[in-house]
């Protein structure tokens, strides 16, 4: 067996059927397995998608075990010399998969790989291309030429000699050489979304280089789920299970201290913020309280961050997922 794509279901039958749809259709090179994890068995929907492409390998999880687990469920069973991690909400629109192993196989010192993301309308999707990069958003500094120079010498971006190399890959598309899991390891089972591809990815890049290839492309529709980000602003930047996940993230690469000095830049920005709106409220409207919100919505994801403190700090086994409550995104109010 040449590839096992492993792709997650949470309540998205009709996604899944779709996606598996343009792999049978453009994926002829290479022999290859379907593991389709499922994270809500009773309203996943699999009856559907197994009616249609009945060769598949189902999985059910007992529970909402989130990305990196249920990924880690399909690798245990995969059987393929290269696994592929593929979301759901996604599309090929050419040979892709085989594209990428004929790289993979013609070099020796790729870990992994992944391909480009595109929008449904053709453009190209944004992504982070290092760790400093995706580390300097964290602090919300004004937008001014002085600052971001101090955060590029702080947090100073790589250089490599091959412009495919980069320092991790995104985990909608992932090739990874069976060998190299082995070697180094799966997800990390704390996170439960978001955050889990870059651990691992800094882990996979011990193995061998982490590449995308530019000509190899796939559209993600990006399907709506409960914990993607709402309200976003200059200071609300990601949703509370992403800034729970991207601070394990830190204390789990960079250690303790890092991870403290983030939670400590967190909780000084609060006067700050705060200061800054009710000077701008007095100055144009006179009332020093008016439209809040977005300072509220800041303060109330740190206070479910701090909930977390203790068990990222001293690195506790613990599914790092927000309860209903703290998703600060879906359940605000002033």
């Amino acid at each position: 067996m040449d590839v096992s794509i492993i792709i997650i279901n949470f309540r998205t039958p009709q996604l899944i059927i779709n996606c598996l749809a343009t792999i049978y259709e453009y994926t002829r090179k290479y022999s290859f397995e379907v593991l389709v994890v499922d994270n809500d068995p009773a309203n996943g929907g699999g009856e559907l998608v197994r009616a249609q492409f009945p060769d598949i390998k189902w999985i059910d999880m007992t529970y909402n075990a989130g990305f990196g687990r249920a990924n880690n469920a399909g690798m245990a069973l995969a059987q393929g010399r290269y696994f592929l991690l593929l979301n759901a909400d996604t599309l090929l629109t050419d040979n892709v998969i085989d594209r990428c192993i004929d790289r993979m196989d013609s070099r020796a010192d790729i870990a992994a790989c992944g391909a480009m993301q595109y929008y449904p309308d053709g453009t190209p999707m944004p992504f982070y291309q290092s760790f400093n990069e995706f580390r300097k958003t964290f602090f919300i500094v004004p937008p001014s030429g002085f600052f971001q120079r101090v955060l590029d010498k702080l947090f100073p971006e790589p250089s490599y000699s091959d412009p495919e190399q980069y320092d991790w890959l995104t985990g909608a598309f992932i090739v990874v050489r069976r060998t190299v899991v082995h070697q180094v390891g799966g997800f990390d089972e704390d996170f439960f979304m978001y955050g889990e591809d870059v651990e691992w990815s800094s882990r996979l890049g011990k193995a061998g280089k982490l590449c995308y290839f530019k000509d190899c492309t796939f559209i993600h529709l990006e399907n709506n789920n409960p914990y993607r980000r709402t309200n976003i602003s200059w200071i609300n930047r990601f949703s509370t299970q992403m800034q729970v996940s991207n601070l394990l993230w830190v204390r789990k690469q960079y250690g303790a201290v890092a991870y403290f000095l983030s939670i400590l830049f967190n909780l000084f920005m609060i006067p700050v913020i705060l200061l800054w709106k009710i000077i701008i409220n007095i100055r144009n409207q006179g009332n020093p309280l008016a439209d809040l919100r977005t300072q509220r919505i800041y303060i109330k994801k740190n206070q479910v961050l701090l909930r977390y403190f203790f068990k990222t700090l001293f690195k506790e086994k613990y599914l790092f997922k927000i309860k209903e409550s703290e998703n600060i995104d879906l359940h605000f109010t002033p």
